[in-house]
């Protein structure tokens, strides 16, 4: 009897220290995985609505936001935004990569560098193709870009140049501009025209993009790119923390002029000690493997300035 009644404390001293060991990996996974998801800082997860402002500004020109309307679809762009929070990170990165080289242009062609958020809500900063046939950072048209002077065939596409398709775009929007008086309403005509614009204009006697009732694309464009605009500009205000370090770089290049063809760019980018994958990273426009340039027109090649 006395014997069976310490195997039963043995058995239970057993049980008890299994149900420890349990107890403790769970709460050592829970910790382990708080500190993954936190970065190793502490942490109290809650969701808040955003304070949105009486007042937002884009490009200089203020929207005050004194109707329902305008309120609601502000907080609509800033609550997206902020809590989409792994797509937000990600354009505050390339942000960080980008915008140095975007905002010289925007300066040189005289155009306000908060346009710089145009190209980030049209692509967020990549190089991709819309359903639409729409292509590159600034989402260019094919009939566009031939039409603002951008070589678009099966051998290059200029459009996903960089320099070339930001000079387009600001071109398009200073002649929005000039045409409409407002740069909140050439933003409005980058994403709906400028004919589309003008009808609007014209049917509903308004004149500012507040007060003209828009399909539901080109009304939510220009509050997206304003949510954006305070988001990257000011990410901790809305949660996001992205150390120094985390950042994209931005990269220098060296610029390299050339007027004749190019028979095998992978031959080719190892005199700058590139492989072929990273040359065409840097230089996305050339599509193939080869230049043609039978006309010998001068294109710049973008080489990394610690390749040279």
């Amino acid at each position: 009897m006395k014997k069976e009644f310490f195997e039963k404390i043995k058995l239970l001293n057993n049980f008890s220290f299994l149900v420890i060991l349990i107890f403790v990996f769970f709460i050592s996974f829970g910790i382990s995985k708080t500190r993954f998801l936190t970065n190793g800082k502490e942490s109290n997860y809650h969701i808040y609505p955003i304070s949105i402002p009486k007042k937002v500004s884009f490009a200089g020109e203020e929207i005050t936001l004194a109707e329902d309307d305008l309120i609601e679809r502000m907080d609509k762009e800033f609550l997206v935004n902020t809590y989409w929070q792994s797509n937000t990170i990600l354009l505050i990165k390339r942000a960080n990569k980008y915008f140095p080289q975007i905002e010289k242009i925007l300066i040189d062609e005289g155009v306000p560098t908060d346009f710089k958020y145009l190209a980030l809500i049209e692509s967020g900063l990549e190089n991709v193709t819309s359903p639409s046939g729409a292509k590159g950072f600034w989402q260019i048209m094919k009939t566009t870009g031939k039409e603002y002077g951008l070589e678009i065939n099966s051998n290059v596409d200029e459009r996903y140049n960089l320099n070339l398709s930001t000079r387009l775009a600001s071109k398009y929007l200073k002649k929005a501009r000039d045409k409409f008086g407002s740069w909140t309403l050439a933003a409005a005509a980058y994403n709906r025209g400028m004919s589309g614009v003008q009808n609007k204009i014209a049917n509903q006697n308004q004149t500012t993009y507040e007060n003209i009732l828009f399909g539901d694309e080109t009304k939510r464009y220009v509050f997206r790119i304003i949510a954006l605009k305070n988001i990257v500009e000011s990410p901790e205000s809305f949660g996001f923390y992205v150390d120094e370090g985390q950042m994209y770089k931005p990269i220098e290049y060296k610029k390299i002029k050339i007027d004749k063809p190019i028979n095998n760019i992978s031959d080719f980018s190892k005199d700058y000690g590139l492989n072929y994958k990273n040359f065409k990273i840097h230089n996305p426009w050339l599509l193939e493997n080869h230049l043609n340039n039978k006309s010998r027109k001068v294109y710049t090649i973008s080489i990394p300035s610690d390749k040279i």
